[in-house]
C-alpha cells in the first residue's frame, strides 16, 4: 500500500513552469511529461513512448504533438499515434499512450491521476489566490522527503523560533498555547499571541514599530496541502483569532505532491492583502520567502536520511505535534478506503 491519496488532485506545476515545451515531473510514481498546445491548453500523459519506453519528454514538439526522438513515433495530443516510424506503415490507432486529466486554476496545474475522473469542484478553494486586493506568487523546490514530514513542519510552526530565527520565528511561539481541532475533511492548529514585538519580517510588512497581536492559523486539506493564515496586526485594531482583518495579512500556500516515497515536490507562495501595487516588494517577498523555506529543506532532508539510518527506531509525538498526527491519520484512513480496508 502506498503512502499517498491516489484519487484526488494534486498541483502538477505552477502555470509559469509548464509551456510549449515538454517538462518531465514523476508524480506518485509516475514519470509525467506536460507542455502546452497552441492554444495553451495543458497536455498530460505518461512520459514512455509506447514502441521502445524512451522518455517522450526528451522528443520534439512538432505542433500539439510529440515525435520519439529514438523511432520517429508520433504521439497526438490524446496520447494516439498520429504517425508510424515507417511513414508508409499505415497508423495504428491502438497504440496509445496514457493521458491524464488536467485543470488550471489558481496559477496552478492540477493533475488527477485516479482511476475515477476527477470533480474540479474538488479543488481546494484558494480565494486569496485569486481575490481583488490581494497578490499572490511563489516557487518551486523538490526535496528529499517524504512529503508528509513537510506536513507536519507546517502543521508545526513552534520550529520557527530555532529554524526561522532571523526572520518569522521568536520566542513567544514557544510560549503560546495551541489549539488542535478536525472536522470531516480539516485539521486545524490555531495559535494566538497577543501584544508582542513583531519578528523582523512582520516588522517590514506593518511598516512601524509597536506592539501587535500576532497569528497563525494553520489548515490541513486532504490529500497534501496546508494554507496558513498568518499575520499582525496593532494592539490597539482589535483584532481577534476569530477576526483579523486588521494590520497586515497572509495566507501561506503549500502543497506537497508525492514524488515517490522518499521525494516530493513543494510548491509554496503567498497571498498577502498588503503593498500588492510594489512589484519590488513582491519580487523581494519571494526571494525571502524562498530563503525562509531554505532552511526548512535542510533540516526535512536531514530527518529523512537520519529516519533511514535509523529503521529501527520511530519518531515520537508531543502536545506539538497534534495537528501534523491528525493530518496522517486523516490521509492513511483515506488510503485504507481506497484500497477497500
Amino acid at each position: 500500500m502506498t503512502t499517498w491519496i491516489k484519487n484526488a488532485w494534486y498541483v502538477a506545476g505552477w502555470d509559469y513552469e509548464v509551456g510549449p515545451q515538454p517538462l518531465a515531473r514523476t508524480i506518485l510514481g509516475v514519470p509525467v511529461v506536460l507542455w502546452r498546445k497552441l492554444d495553451s491548453e495543458v497536455v498530460a500523459m505518461r512520459d514512455a513512448c509506447p514502441h521502445r519506453m524512451l522518455p517522450l519528454s526528451m522528443g520534439i514538439k512538432e505542433g500539439d504533438s510529440i515525435r520519439c526522438t529514438y523511432h520517429g513515433l508520433k504521439i497526438g495530443p490524446d496520447g494516439i499515434a498520429e504517425e508510424m516510424p515507417l511513414k508508409s506503415d499505415p497508423v495504428n490507432k491502438r497504440i496509445c499512450t496514457q493521458t491524464f486529466q488536467i485543470h488550471e486554476q489558481h496559477r496552478f496545474v492540477w493533475i488527477w491521476m485516479g482511476e475515477e475522473k476527477g470533480d474540479p469542484a474538488d479543488i481546494p478553494d484558494l480565494w486569496p489566490c485569486s481575490a481583488d486586493g490581494w497578490s499572490f506568487d511563489g516557487g518551486y523546490n523538490p526535496i528529499q522527503c517524504d512529503y508528509r514530514l513537510l506536513i507536519d513542519n507546517l502543521m508545526d510552526l513552534t520550529h520557527e523560533t530555532y529554524v526561522h530565527g532571523g526572520s518569522i520565528g521568536q520566542q513567544e511561539l514557544m510560549e503560546t498555547p495551541l489549539n488542535t481541532r478536525k472536522t470531516e475533511d480539516r485539521v486545524f492548529v490555531e495559535r494566538w499571541i497577543p501584544d508582542i514585538d513583531p519578528p523582523p519580517f512582520w516588522k517590514g510588512a506593518l511598516g512601524k514599530e509597536g506592539q501587535v497581536d500576532r497569528w497563525q492559523i494553520c489548515e490541513f486539506i486532504a490529500p497534501a496541502a496546508v494554507m496558513i493564515d498568518v499575520g499582525v496586526a496593532p494592539i490597539e485594531a482589535g483584532a481577534t483569532l476569530e477576526k483579523h482583518d486588521q494590520g497586515v495579512r497572509g495566507f501561506v500556500v503549500d502543497f506537497m505532491t508525492p514524488q515517490d516515497e522518499e521525494n516530493c515536490h513543494y510548491f509554496w507562495g503567498m497571498a498577502r492583502d498588503f503593498r500588492v501595487d510594489d512589484p519590488g516588494f513582491g519580487a523581494r517577498f519571494r526571494q525571502q520567502q524562498n530563503g525562509v523555506f531554505d532552511e526548512d529543506i535542510v533540516i526535512l532532508e536531514a530527518q529523512q536520511k537520519s529516519l533511514a539510518a535509523n529503521p529501527h527506531l520511530s519518531m515520537q509525538s508531543y502536545n506539538i505535534d497534534q495537528g501534523g498526527v491528525r493530518a496522517r491519520q486523516m490521509i492513511s484512513k483515506i488510503i485504507k478506503s481506497e484500497s477497500g480496508q
